[in-house]
């Protein structure tokens, strides 16, 4: 893409959320009720950063949709050798063991099969779990007689976690390597994607980073599959948008994307921040600032939403999203000290802020409901609002106006988009892969219905959070526990009974104060007070909905990921590997 495009994309988009905040800052000052002033134009204010982020991303989606003309990328027949890493920590070797195994079967079949080598990186420091990685490691070797082609190595120290990982393997033996395509332990990828991602490494000597877009498989769980359905549908239109946007400057998500070596190696070491975590420390969202360190070093950082074969697994409920959640807010927030780093390009600052504003606006919302319920104590009886020297008059009351259109509004940003895409996947063609046009939407409703239920109680864990790294409380990196599944109820009662009790309280506290307001502010409390009833709800088994092209239309590399299991099922850990054996290190 020129430059002319992701010059006009972010104007568009910018001067569209722009209007849209201001709209909704207009409408809600305004609109004010009597007195109060100060608190309306704190409460309007609110509204406008909030709907600023809301308007953004609905921009992104309906880039994704507009029309225009796909430039075919530049392509080459790889010569140069490719690494496959795959960092794991505390991980079920089994089975993140039989996706490389299913990845290198489908790769030796491949001309291009002598080009590909694999790399496990273990940060894992339990004694159990490293001895679990080394005997499915050897039973790894036996079953694909891979000696010389697929390598372990757990490092003595795990510092600097995945990034310093990565950074000590091309340290150490990333000089043998033109490309390294970076896995997650749940990450599974076809081999034709993985040529294909490697041509066009070969054909634009300048692309330092390309990203592929990785699509949720596997899911069980209703809050999985919901999950997995909007990863499918409208993660790529969404995908499109960002790339229209980000052009040469684009994203890096920190799995299931290929680097060129020597442009990763000379740009992207990262040092440590000054201080103690929850803002110093080593980086926590390490993605986003190495993206940005190969844009300030002349590399293209691209995102290809168009690579099909890409796959990864997702949390099965809200508990593990929440959990995973954290940590990504606390590397966000850490990213404020990077806003000024020197010789970074404009647009990796504002990608920066934009990741900040993501989990700050929680902070918004909420205040704004705050004030909306207290602003009847607070009121006073000015007719004019002093700014500046300056006195505007504002119009009469008019509460009801206001909050409909406050909500329309919301409502139109957040589904509109959903709905757009889903028409546009009818008329494309596309809904074949969803089980036909009446099941996508019928699907896309169900959707858009759990994403409101949800949203108030995400609203609160990423409220939690952002206030837990502004008081100073280092999350740290916890291990991931893929496959978490099914929760009791008492589970979700003891993981969110604060979000009940919130919920409860503000209705209580808006039906003493704000009686106007209980009947909007029902949809907000609602999921609120059910919290534990619609985490526990979420997480049980569901087939009836969500169908997505990896059921309908599988890829045969989770068909291979399928077979490696099976033959692994009647091996236990002692089986996997005979005694006195040790694993070969890279």
């Amino acid at each position: 893409m020129s430059r002319t495009g992701p010059t006009r994309a972010r104007a568009v988009a910018l001067g569209a959320s722009l209007a849209l905040a201001a709209g909704a800052f207009t409408l809600f000052f305004a609109q004010r009720q009597t007195g109060g002033l100060w608190v309306e134009f704190a409460r309007s204010l609110l509204i406008l950063m909030a709907t600023f982020w809301l308007a953004w991303g609905a921009s992104q989606a309906m880039l994704g949709l507009w029309p225009g003309r796909a430039v075919a990328p530049r392509r080459a027949e790889p010569k140069g050798r490719c690494v496959i890493l795959v960092p794991v920590h505390e991980e079920d070797p089994r089975a993140t063991f039989a996706r490389i195994a299913a990845m290198d079967e489908a790769l030796s079949e491949t001309p291009q099969a002598g080009l590909f080598d694999f790399a496990i990186l273990s940060d894992t420091r339990s004694p159990h779990g490293a001895a679990r990685e080394a005997a499915w490691y050897l039973a790894l070797l036996r079953a694909r007689d891979a000696e010389a082609r697929i390598f372990y190595r757990r490092r003595t120290s795990n510092h600097g976690r995945k990034a310093g990982n990565i950074e000590d393997f091309i340290k150490t033996s990333g000089a043998a390597y033109e490309f390294a395509l970076i896995l997650d332990a749940d990450s599974l990828m076809s081999p034709e994607t993985i040529i294909e991602m490697a041509r066009r490494m070969e054909g634009e000597p300048r692309l330092g980073l390309l990203q592929s877009l990785p699509g949720v498989i596997r899911a069980g769980s209703l809050f999985g599959r919901a999950m997995q359905f909007s990863a499918a549908l409208h993660s790529p239109v969404f995908a499109r948008g960002v790339a229209r946007l980000q052009g040469e400057t684009g994203p890096f998500w920190g799995h299931n994307a290929m680097v060129r070596v020597h442009a990763f190696a000379e740009s992207c070491a990262l040092p440590d921040l000054s201080g103690p975590p929850p803002f110093g420390g080593h980086v926590l969202s390490h993605d986003y600032v190495e993206a940005a360190l190969l844009a300030r070093a002349g590399w293209i950082v691209r995102l290809d939403e168009d690579l099909a074969g890409s796959f990864e697994e997702g949390p099965e409920n809200i508990l593990a999203h929440a959990k995973r959640d954290r940590r990504w807010c606390q590397g966000n927030l850490q990213h404020a000290r990077l806003l000024t780093a020197p010789g970074l390009r404009r647009w990796s600052r504002f990608v920066f802020l934009q990741g900040i504003l993501a989990y700050v606006s929680s902070l918004f919302w909420l205040g704004f409901l705050a004030t909306s319920i207290l602003a009847p104590a607070l009121r006073a009886e000015p007719d004019y609002f002093p700014l500046a020297g300056w006195s505007f008059p504002v119009l009469p009351p008019n509460e009801t106006t206001r909050t409909a259109g406050l909500i329309i509004g919301v409502l139109g940003l957040l589904i509109l988009p959903k709905l757009l895409i889903a028409i546009q996947a009818i008329r494309s063609g596309r809904a074949t892969g969803f089980g036909g046009a009446w099941r996508l939407m019928v699907s896309t409703l169900a959707e858009i219905a759990m994403s409101s239920v949800t949203a108030p109680i995400f609203l609160m864990f990423q409220t939690r959070s952002v206030l837990q790294v502004l008081s100073g409380r280092d999350g740290g990196w916890p291990a991931s526990a893929r496959g978490e599944g099914r929760l009791s109820l008492f589970e979700s009662w003891q993981a969110s009974r604060w979000i009940s009790l919130i919920g409860l309280g503000g209705l209580i506290a808006s039906w003493r104060l704000s009686p106007e307001l209980v009947g909007w502010l029902l949809p907000i409390a609602g999921p609120m007070i059910a919290a534990p009833l619609v985490i526990w709800a979420t997480s049980l088994p569901c087939r009836a909905l969500f169908s997505v092209p990896s059921e309908t239309c599988p890829d045969p590399i989770l068909a291979r990921q399928d077979e490696a299991l099976d033959r692994w099922a009647p091996l236990t850990d002692a089986d996997a590997a005979p005694p006195r054996q040790e694993p070969q290190h890279a």
